[in-house]
C-alpha cells in the first residue's frame, strides 16, 4: 500500500465536511489509475469512528491485515493506493471500530459496481463509455418541458420480460435495450421510469431498500451495459427516469448501516433512525457529510448515466417525523412540531443542486399528503420539485371505478373533487406499481362487471386519465390488461397481449399516447388552469362527465366525454363554445378497441341551441362505458 497517491485535495475535504460536495464519486471509492507499469487503484472511504480500515479482496487473498489504509488527518477519511489492482478486482473494507470491539467487512459506499447478489463485495470499475445520444441530450430540455407531452411507462426491469429457454431469467440490460426501445416507440410513450436499479441485496424490495447509491445492480449486467440501455432509449427518442431513494436504506450488515461501529449514515435513536414500515434505516439529513453523499448520488446518475430525471420515493416519510409512528415513538423538531426540518432543508437543496447543474432534467416527488408547494420553487417557499404524483386522484378514481356502475352516481364527487386542487401542483397522474400488488389485484381485475365490461371500464379509465390535465404514468402490464397482479418473480403475461381483447386494449393505449402527443390542447397547459374547463361536471344521475382542453395561443379546442355506465346515452346534449363541425377523433367503444361500435359517425355539427350556459351544443351518442374525444373544426375523415 502506498500513501503518496490521492484524488482528494484540501478543497474536497472542506466541501465534503460542510455538505457542499456534489461530485464525491470522482474522489471517493475505488478509482483505477492507468499509469502503465505503475497502474493501480486509489481507495478512499469515510469512517471517522474507525480505529483501523484495510482493503481486502481477490488481489490479496481476502486477507484483512495486509493492506491497511491511512487516515487523512482528522477528516475521518481513510485512503491509500494499491499498485497492480486493476479494474474488475473484487474488494471490501475491513472496518475496526474504536467502540465495543466492533469489526465488520463492508462493501464500498461509493462502489461503481458490485458482485452479483447474494455476494456483497464491491468491484473496481472504470466508467468510461462512448455515448451516441448527443442529439437527445441537446434536445431534452424541450422534451422535459412542462408544456410538452410526458407519458411515462413505469417498469420493474427484472420482471418485464423473462428468457424462458434460460431458466426464466430476466433479460440483461443489453438484451432488453432494443426490445424495450421498439416497444415504447410503438406504444408512443415518451419516457420510461425504472423502479430502483441502484444495487440492493434483497430482490423482493424491488430496489427500494438500497445499498449501492453509485452502482446499478449487477443482476442485469455491467455499468456499461446499463449505459447501453440508456443510450439506446435516447437514440429512439425515449427519456429515462430513475427512481431514487434517499428516504431509507437497507439495514443489511454489509452496507451503510452501523458503518464504522457507530450510526454514521443513520440516526442513532430508532425513533428517528429506524423506519417501522420497511424495517430499514433513515438517513441523518442534518449531518453535512450525509448531505454531500446524497447530493453526489443524485448528480452521479444524471451526470454519468445521462438520466433525464429522478423520481424521489416516499417523500412524505421524509417530511414528517411521526410518519407511521404512534405517540411516543417519535421526537418532535426543535420547535415542537412534527415536520422534519432537516429533511425539508435537504430536499430543497437537492432540487436546487440538481437543477443548477442539470437544468434540462426533471425531478418528481412521490408525496402522498397535502404538503403545500411540493412542485413550487424554493424562492417562494416550495420544495423545488418539477412535478408531484397526484396520489389523491389515483385513490379517488380507483375507488370510483371499482364501484358497480349502478352505484357510481353516489360517488360522482370522486371524479369532480380533483377540480378543487388540480393546479395547486404540477401533477403526474399515476397508475403505478403500488396499485397492482399485495392483494390489490390488477387494474383490469379491479373493474366491475363481466369481461366485456371490465375491458370497457379500463378503456374509459385510461381515456379519462389522458383527458385530464397532468402528465401520465402507467405501470407495465396495464397497457394490455394483465389479469393477475404484478409478481416481481415472473415476467408479464405477454401471451395475453396477442389475444384479441388484450391486443385491442393495447391499441387504445397506443392511440391515446399518439393523440396526447399530437394534440397541443392535451399537453401544453397541463399545469395551467387556462387550458381546462368542465363542460358538464354535474350529471351524476347518468354518471356522465365532460370537459374541454384548450391549446395556448391556438384555436384548438377538444371536448372529452365519459360515460361510466353500461347504458348508451342517445341524444345527449352538451353545450360548446362554437358552432361548426366537431370531429370525433377517438372513441373507446370503436370495434377496433374491442367496443360495441356505437358512436357519432365521424363527428357532429354544432347546433345553435344553448346548453350549460353556452350558445351552441352537440347532440351526441355517448356509447356505454366509453371515452369520446371530439375536436372543433375540420371535416370527418
Amino acid at each position: 500500500m502506498r500513501y503518496d497517491v490521492t484524488l482528494l485535495n484540501d478543497q474536497d475535504l472542506h466541501l465534503f465536511n460542510e455538505g457542499n460536495h456534489t461530485r464525491l464519486y470522482e474522489k471517493f471509492g475505488a478509482h483505477f489509475l492507468d499509469s502503465g507499469s505503475d497502474s493501480g487503484t486509489c481507495f478512499a472511504v469515510w469512517a471517522p469512528n474507525a480505529e483501523g480500515v484495510s482493503v481486502m479482496g481477490d488481489f490479496n487473498g481476502w486477507d484483512n491485515g495486509v493492506d491497511p489504509l491511512r487516515p487523512r488527518g482528522n477528516s475521518g477519511i481513510w485512503e491509500g493506493y494499491l499498485p497492480g489492482v486493476a479494474a474488475g478486482s473484487a474488494y471490501k473494507y475491513h472496518v475496526i471500530s474504536r467502540y465495543g470491539g466492533y469489526r465488520y467487512d463492508k462493501s464500498d459506499p461509493f462502489a461503481f459496481f458490485s458482485q452479483s447478489p447474494p455476494e456483497p463485495g464491491s468491484i473496481v470499475w472504470n466508467l468510461w463509455n462512448e455515448w451516441g445520444d448527443a442529439a437527445w441530450m441537446a434536445d431534452r430540455r424541450r422534451r422535459n418541458s412542462a408544456d410538452r407531452p410526458i407519458s411515462i411507462y413505469e417498469m420493474h426491469l427484472g420482471s418485464w420480460m423473462r428468457v424462458p429457454d434460460a431458466g426464466n431469467r430476466p433479460f440483461t440490460y443489453r438484451e432488453l435495450a432494443s426490445r424495450l426501445a421498439a416497444y415504447l416507440t410503438r406504444m408512443n410513450f415518451t419516457h420510461v421510469e425504472f423502479l430502483p436499479l441502484m444495487e440492493h441485496p434483497f430482490y423482493g424490495s424491488w430496489g427500494y431498500q438500497g445499498a449501492g447509491y453509485f452502482a446499478p445492480t449487477s443482476r442485469y449486467g455491467t455499468p456499461q451495459d446499463f449505459m447501453h440501455l440508456v443510450d439506446t432509449l435516447h437514440r429512439h427518442g425515449i427519456g429515462v427516469l430513475l427512481d431514487w431513494v434517499p428516504s431509507h436504506f437497507t439495514k443489511d450488515g454489509n452496507g451503510l448501516a452501523f458503518f464504522d461501529g457507530t450510526h454514521l449514515y443513520e440516526h442513532a435513536d430508532p425513533r428517528q433512525g429506524h423506519h417501522p414500515d420497511w424495517d430499514t434505516e433513515i438517513f441523518n439529513y442534518g449531518r453535512k457529510e450525509i448531505q454531500s453523499f446524497l447530493l453526489s448520488s443524485a448528480c452521479f446518475w444524471l451526470d454519468v448515466y445521462h438520466a433525464d430525471g429522478l423520481r424521489v420515493d416516499a417523500v412524505a416519510s421524509m417530511l414528517y417525523l411521526d410518519y407511521s409512528r404512534k405517540a411516543g415513538e417519535w421526537i418532535p423538531n426543535p420547535f415542537g412540531g412534527r415536520e422534519n426540518v432537516d429533511a425539508i432543508a435537504f430536499l430543497r437543496r437537492f432540487n436546487e443542486t440538481v437543477y443548477g447543474a442539470f437544468p434540462d432534467i426533471v425531478t418528481i416527488a412521490e408525496e402522498s399528503t397535502a404538503w403545500p408547494m411540493v412542485s413550487r420553487p424554493n424562492y417562494v417557499g416550495g420544495l423545488g420539485f418539477g412535478m408531484k404524483w397526484d396520489m389523491g386522484w389515483m385513490h379517488d378514481t380507483l375507488v370510483y371505478m371499482s364501484q358497480d356502475p349502478v352505484y357510481r352516481k353516489y360517488h360522482h364527487d370522486k371524479l369532480t373533487f380533483r377540480g378543487v386542487y388540480a393546479f395547486s401542483e404540477n401533477f403526474v397522474l399515476p397508475l403505478s406499481h403500488d396499485e397492482v400488488v399485495h392483494g390489490k389485484g390488477s387494474l383490469l381485475g379491479k373493474m366491475p362487471g363481466d369481461d366485456w365490461q371490465k375491458f370497457a371500464n379500463l378503456r374509459a379509465l385510461f381515456g379519462y386519465m389522458y383527458a385530464l390535465p397532468g402528465k401520465k404514468l402507467l405501470f407495465m402490464g396495464g397497457e394490455f390488461g394483465q389479469w393477475r397482479e404484478w409478481n416481481h418473480d415472473a415476467g408479464l403475461d405477454w401471451g395475453l397481449a396477442e389475444e384479441p381483447r388484450h391486443a385491442a386494449l393495447s391499441r387504445w393505449v397506443e392511440d391515446l399516447n399518439r393523440f396526447y402527443r399530437d394534440e397541443p390542447a392535451l399537453h401544453e397547459s397541463d399545469f395551467d388552469p387556462a387550458g381546462f374547463e368542465w363542460a358538464d361536471a354535474r350529471d351524476a344521475e347518468q354518471s356522465v362527465i365532460s370537459l374541454f382542453r384548450k391549446a395556448r395561443g391556438r384555436d384548438d379546442l377538444l371536448l372529452a366525454v365519459f360515460n361510466f355506465t353500461p347504458v348508451p346515452r342517445h341524444n345527449y346534449r352538451i353545450g360548446v363554445h362554437r358552432g361548426g363541425f366537431w370531429r370525433e377523433c377517438l372513441n373507446s367503444d370503436a370495434m377496433e378497441y374491442g367496443g360495441s361500435g356505437q358512436g357519432n359517425i365521424g363527428g357532429v355539427e354544432a347546433a345553435p341551441i344553448g346548453a350549460q350556459g353556452r350558445f351552441h351544443s352537440l347532440n351526441l351518442v355517448v356509447p356505454p362505458l366509453s371515452a369520446l374525444f371530439l375536436k372543433s373544426g375540420g371535416r370527418p375523415e
